[in-house]
């Protein structure tokens, strides 16, 4: 696919434009310099007869301090693996030495480049863009992303360097055409096909500093993510994919979460993103910092786990540094952990890359277990036994409550309905069901949502 750069200087646009391509808010945009940091990379259609490209979304080009300095790099390396280079300006600044410097550096790649002046807002501005000739870029594009200026112009250029699709050629009909596409093959073998569709999102959370960039880093094995001392260097969730096993694992670097009275302006964005990637990934790797131990902010991210219903890994990161044994660590997990009791732990070093194919393993592993089905026989078989050991409290009025039946009705995470009489169940008594479920099954790694149904509901199955 046709890989098409967006770069230039800090809050030219470059964010606002990848939305727009996009039509849809994604990368975060923010009138403070260096929002995004990391790289934002998108497969995105422009036309239906044209192949899909990938869109990067880069860091603004500065050298202010070291984070900088490693942003402008990353956005460098990037223009030089990119077909494309699309170099954004802001019409309302003039080319200082740095711009002309940055623009120089680019045309030594021998890329097809476009100069696009954003913030076109009027006509009068208009007469500012003739300040970027002296860039040398022979391709101009007035735009404003704000107003709607110009941006179709530009996206149809863009167009001129997409590759079309291969033509298909319709292959002479047969005695076999009239024959519905599922007699054509078995139910074993439809089931089959939808087992090759092994696709797993995993969402790297934590706070601050844990280490889950170079995490990601490790496991993907290449700097996808920026990796800095600052606090805070991950705003944007950065995702990047691998395979493994047969499966395709998409990590997502999330921006590290801090006390809500220490949230700093953009990061409110990042923790909103934060709860974004959890409500859709498959499996929440959980990071800790060994170094420093365990602290109550990581519970509280930890509930946030909880609340979305992911399948969950506790991992120990900096396990090269930790300062407490393998045992004890375990325990105060088990501890401060007590609601994700069903998730596994492990010690992982991003920095010795120890554990890291056991932690793809283990992603695999826990994935198997939240897309798990269970035959309603075998699931009517275990309610039966749970109840007859110990017997469903009566309501308020002394009157008996019955389970019916059992049903399975969805996964990610296991979710079953219990077809009742009186659609209650106390807590206590459903965490009693649920563990003995677990009793008979192994569900590591995911959450079981039972769910009471009254008997004749139109929700009985739903």
């Amino acid at each position: 696919m046709l890989k098409i750069a967006i770069l230039g200087k800090p809050n030219v646009g470059k964010s606002s434009f990848f939305n727009r391509v996009l039509r849809q808010r994604d990368a975060i945009v923010s009138e403070k310099a260096g929002t995004t940091r990391d790289i934002k990379k998108r497969i995105v259609s422009l036309d239906d007869e044209l192949e899909d490209i990938i869109l990067l979304d880069t860091g603004g080009l500065e050298e202010r301090d070291e984070l900088f300095e490693k942003v402008k790099q990353k956005a460098l390396d990037v223009a030089k693996k990119a077909d494309l280079i699309l170099y954004m300006v802001d019409a309302k600044t003039i080319p200082d030495e740095k711009e002309i410097e940055y623009v120089r550096t680019l045309q030594r790649l021998n890329k097809p480049m476009i100069l696009v002046v954003n913030k076109v807002d009027n006509d009068k501005l208009m007469e500012n863009v003739y300040n970027f000739y002296e860039l040398g870029i022979e391709e101009v594009y007035p735009i404003s992303i704000a107003h709607n200026r110009g941006v179709g112009k530009l996206i149809e250029r863009i167009k001129d360097y997409i590759p079309k699709k291969p033509r298909v050629i319709q292959e002479a009909t047969s005695i076999e055409e009239d024959i519905p596409l599922e007699e054509l093959f078995s139910e074993e073998d439809q089931n089959e096909d939808l087992e090759t569709l092994k696709e797993i999102k995993v969402a790297i959370v934590g706070r601050v500093n844990v280490g889950k960039s170079s995490l990601l880093n490790a496991l993907v094995g290449e700097e996808r993510a920026i990796v800095s001392d600052v606090d805070g260097t991950t705003i944007d969730p950065i995702d990047e994919s691998i395979w493994f096993d047969g499966y395709n694992i998409t990590f997502i670097d999330t921006a590290g979460i801090r006390r809500r009275g220490k949230i700093k302006d953009i990061e409110k964005y990042a923790l909103m993103r934060t709860e974004k990637v959890l409500k859709e990934a498959d499996v929440a790797i959980l990071v800790l910092d060994s170094k420093e131990g365990i602290v109550e902010l990581d519970e509280k991210i930890g509930g946030l786990i909880q609340k979305h219903k992911n399948a969950v890994i506790i991992v120990a990161n900096k396990w090269d540094e930790a300062k407490m044994d393998y045992k004890k660590f375990e325990t105060e997990v088990r501890d401060r952990f007590k609601f994700l009791y069903y998730a596994p732990f492990m010690v992982v070093s991003a920095k010795t890359k120890r554990n890291l194919d056991k932690l793809k393993e283990k992603i695999i592993y826990v994935y198997g277990n939240y897309t798990k089905r269970v035959p309603t026989s075998k699931l009517n078989e275990w309610i039966k036994e749970a109840t007859q050991r110990h017997h469903l409290p009566t309501d308020i009025r002394g009157r008996e409550i019955k389970i019916y039946y059992a049903t399975q009705f969805g996964i990610k995470p296991p979710t079953i309905a219990l077809v009742m009489n009186k659609p209650k169940l106390h807590f206590s008594y459903e965490r009693y069901l649920i563990n003995f479920i677990r009793s008979k099954e192994d569900f590591t790694g995911t959450p079981i949502v039972l769910i009471p149904r009254e008997k004749g509901s139109k929700n009985e199955k739903d």
